[in-house]
């Protein structure tokens, strides 16, 4: 009997065991498990995401009981969360995507905290560790190169400086080396979309470690966003480096009041403004009579200006009749075109306009030899080139 008895518990431990992994398996969303000891009764814990602007998010709260705490729900689309806890300082960045993912709280630092149980946790764990390593190695070479410096050996000679040059270059690689190893991970596809916010990657290099994920992660969700991320930074830096001092400006038509086009090419004079303004801009208003007072200065002499006008935006009710206003009240006698589609104007984006009032001043070849002046500093670099 006691036989039978044992056979009848152990199978219903084994059961029970089979029914719980069944339930992990089949677990809808993340389900987050925090151990936080030294972490007292009823302190909140905060799932943080971060938003358009940078700013921290919080998307889910938990409270500590008996030292531990849990998030549960559903993610749209894998991503980098952040833990934060009331009277810990500081926040733990991991993976947040569907399935189990356990942290171990560090209350000291919580930056020391652990992370594991999902495949995009465990490679961020490794991807940091390795990086972390060659950091500290940088760190400690720039430290032997500033002593060595006060001590008097000439820095420009100094050894350190290839062994920190080699060492950067290889921290440069080491997330695309990452990614080529890792084609099928959804941290890989993590770390390529933190790239598009840096504009200064080399986007083809970004954009040929992403074809190189396997297709299943590349035919994803987040990797549709994440592709798109990619052509609008690509843009955005091909406009960037299309409009700096020395470079031809990009030619461009667009709409006059009358309804007309008009092209960049029609007005060039021997000194040409292309000015990016709007009728609801406050800065552009307040210098347009010192724009206008250039232009009647130097007009005669060869100056040309055509404005570029960023009206159109939703809260806008006649964006048209707004800038052919401005344009009357301001006495604008020059140039004008809008495509009246706000910062989506595609001579805007040609030109990477971020903020108004934005000016270019382009020579009788059309080559950009001066940008955003304003004021005197218009007025002094047009008196130097025209007089």
């Amino acid at each position: 009997m006691k036989k039978i008895t044992t056979i009848l518990v152990l199978c219903l431990l084994f059961t029970a065991c089979k029914t719980e992994q069944k339930e992990k398996v089949q677990r809808d969303g993340y389900y987050v498990t925090g151990n936080a000891p030294g972490v007292y009764n009823g302190i909140r814990a905060y799932l943080n995401s971060t938003d358009e602007r940078g700013r921290q998010v919080a998307i889910d709260t938990a409270i500590v009981m008996n030292e531990k705490f849990v998030f549960e729900g559903k993610v749209t689309n894998p991503q980098i969360s952040f833990l934060t806890i009331n009277s810990v300082n500081g926040l733990f960045p991991f993976v947040l995507e569907d399935g189990e993912i356990n942290i171990d709280v560090n209350a000291d630092n919580i930056r020391n905290s652990t992370v594991g149980g999902s495949d995009g946790n465990k490679a961020l764990v490794e991807f940091e560790k390795e990086f972390k390593s060659m950091s500290k190695e940088l760190q400690d070479l720039n430290k032997q190169l500033n002593l060595q410096t006060m001590q008097g050996v000439e820095a420009s000679s100094n050894p350190l400086n290839t062994k920190i040059a080699d060492l950067t270059a290889k921290m440069g690689a080491y997330p695309f080396e990452f990614i080529e190893k890792n084609k099928d991970n959804v941290y890989s596809l993590i770390l390529i979309e933190g790239m598009t916010r840096n504009n200064k990657a080399n986007f083809d290099e970004v954009l040929k470690a992403f074809n190189s994920l396997d297709e299943g992660l590349k035919n994803s969700a987040k990797a549709q966003i994440v592709n798109t991320q990619i052509k609008v930074a690509k843009t955005k830096q091909d406009a960037v480096a299309a409009t700096e001092i020395g470079k031809l400006a990009p030619t461009f038509s667009a709409p006059t009041p009358d309804g007309k086009t008009l092209s960049l090419n029609d007005v060039k004079g021997k000194l040409t403004l292309v000015d990016f303004w709007a009728s609801w801009c406050k800065p552009c208003r307040r210098e347009n009579p010192n724009v206008v007072k250039v232009y009647n200065k130097y007009h005669d002499k060869g100056l040309e200006i055509i404005s570029i006008s960023l009206d159109g935006s939703r809260t806008q009710k006649d964006p048209k009749n707004a800038w052919l206003k401005a344009i009357e009240d301001d006495k604008l006698t020059w140039n004008h075109v809008s495509n009246l589609s706000y910062f989506n104007d595609p001579v805007a984006r040609a030109y990477n306009v971020q903020s108004i009032p934005a000016t270019f001043l382009l020579d009788e070849n059309g080559t950009i030899v001066a940008k955003n002046l304003r004021g005197p500093a218009l007025e002094n670099k047009v008196a130097e080139l025209l007089n």
